[in-house]
């Protein structure tokens, strides 16, 4: 680990830290150090406040990092040696942390915060064998849609198999009328495209992870209905930069499906008019034959390893991850939680709105883990955009993207040549 540190010090410049009061987290002095980002670090000083402490415990202290600096600060972390004791960690980010040893595999003693998850997600913190975070809280993308405009278009849900799917978006655009859509796609985001090729079964990456599957069956399948829900004129050929106001082009018509995650739930109660009140609704994803699948998102907590032995941080992330803490988070920021008792004893599993996503992290499927992931689904996105926009057919398109991720991988192959990687 230390050849790693020394290697990356080279390499990584120092942010400057953002610091904060809370409850449970960097050791300083008698505290434990908590690393968070975003609306989790605004609402995690409240929660820790709530939070029992055995007298012996040293206060935990909460330290906020903008998401768009998180990844760099925790390398630059890891390289001097000044991780927390606690962090958040995007669950994307995890097979990188486990790999260069910044992060401690979860204990057995531990393992019970696992036992009632949904086992997607936790498999996505399974790497070599060993879980090494714990889901704090959980996310994922399905349909969001009109309720009133798909009843107009005599459609009381979206079908859930891709046929019926598409003959429905058909009846909802013949009823938008020209110059508006059924279905938004935004060409510069990976999701929606990753959404369909999960759903479809396509596995990815092969050999071990260390070559891209996008010339399978399962994914040219995935990018040619793709690319027919563009060519039947369902969705327009925009990026989302090119929409200067997502709610109210949905709010107008111009669009009446489209495929997001929890957040949104927050967003259209309050930035549509008062008047679309149960105008809309969320549905699991459409696949092949039936319901589709999903990428499981969220984010963990982790214990960095040079706080491996520490019992007070192990504790701390423990109570952070109790049911009531859970339903408490939830309130706090809107997220969901991670433990499905937190679901049941907060009605989540009943709510018409947010139960969908229950149900699809029931059909998640954990995506590769490699380090180079988030820079493949880039470079896919990359190349699906100019497919869609007549540069490539699906069968050049799939073969691009597996060169371009053949040479993200390079690395990851001399590293399993050599029996080092994970």
């Amino acid at each position: 680990m230390e050849l790693t540190r020394r290697r990356m010090t080279g390499a990584l410049a120092a942010l400057p830290l953002f610091a904060a009061l809370g409850g449970c987290g960097a050791r300083r002095g008698d505290a434990l150090t908590i690393w968070a980002m975003g609306n989790e670090a605004a609402a995690l000083p409240r929660l820790v406040e709530t939070m029992r402490r055995a007298p012996e415990a040293p206060r935990v202290r909460v330290q906020p990092l903008p998401w768009s600096a998180a990844h760099q600060k925790l390398l630059t972390g890891f390289a001097g040696g000044s991780l927390p004791a606690i962090g958040q960690v995007g669950n994307s980010w995890i097979a990188e942390m486990a790999t260069i040893g910044a992060i401690a595999p979860v204990p057995a003693s531990m393992q019970g915060l696992l036992a009632d998850q949904f086992a997607a997600v936790v498999d996505t913190n399974r790497i070599g064998g060993e879980v090494w975070a714990v889901p704090w809280y959980v996310d994922t993308r399905l349909q969001f849609y009109r309720t009133d405009r798909l009843a107009r278009a005599g459609h009381d849900t979206p079908p859930l198999e891709w046929a019926a799917w598409k003959r429905m978006l058909h009846d909802v655009k013949r009823l938008a009328g020209d110059g508006n859509y059924a279905l938004w796609l935004p060409l510069n985001e990976f999701e929606q495209l990753l959404t369909i090729a999960q759903s479809a079964g396509a596995r990815l990456l092969r050999d071990a992870d260390g070559r891209g599957a996008f010339s399978d069956p399962e994914f040219k399948a995935a990018l040619a209905f793709y690319k027919s829900l563009f060519d039947e004129g369902l969705a327009p050929r925009v990026s989302a930069t090119q929409i200067a106001n997502l709610w109210n082009e949905f709010a107008r018509g111009w669009f009446s499906v489209f495929i997001s995650g929890p957040w949104t739930i927050g967003d259209l109660g309050e930035r549509l008019p008062p008047g679309f009140r149960g105008k809309w609704a969320t549905a699991p994803n459409p696949g092949p034959d039936g319901i589709g699948s999903a990428a499981p998102g969220g984010s963990s907590l982790v214990v960095f390893a040079d706080h491996r032995a520490n019992d007070h941080a192990w504790d701390c992330l423990a109570q952070l991850l109790a049911p009531a803490a859970q339903i408490e988070f939830h309130a706090l920021t809107g997220d969901l939680p991670a433990r499905r008792a937190a679901w049941q004893q907060a009605g989540l599993a009943s709510d018409p709105v947010v139960a969908p996503f229950a149900t699809q992290l029931e059909r998640a499927r954990a995506l590769p883990k490699v380090p180079e992931w988030e820079r493949i689904v880039t470079a896919m996105q990359l190349v699906a955009e100019r497919m869609v926009r007549g540069e490539y057919s699906v069968d050049e398109a799939a073969a691009q993207i597996d060169a371009r991720a053949d040479r993200l991988l390079e690395k990851r192959r001399w590293m399993l040549e050599k029996g080092r990687a994970l």
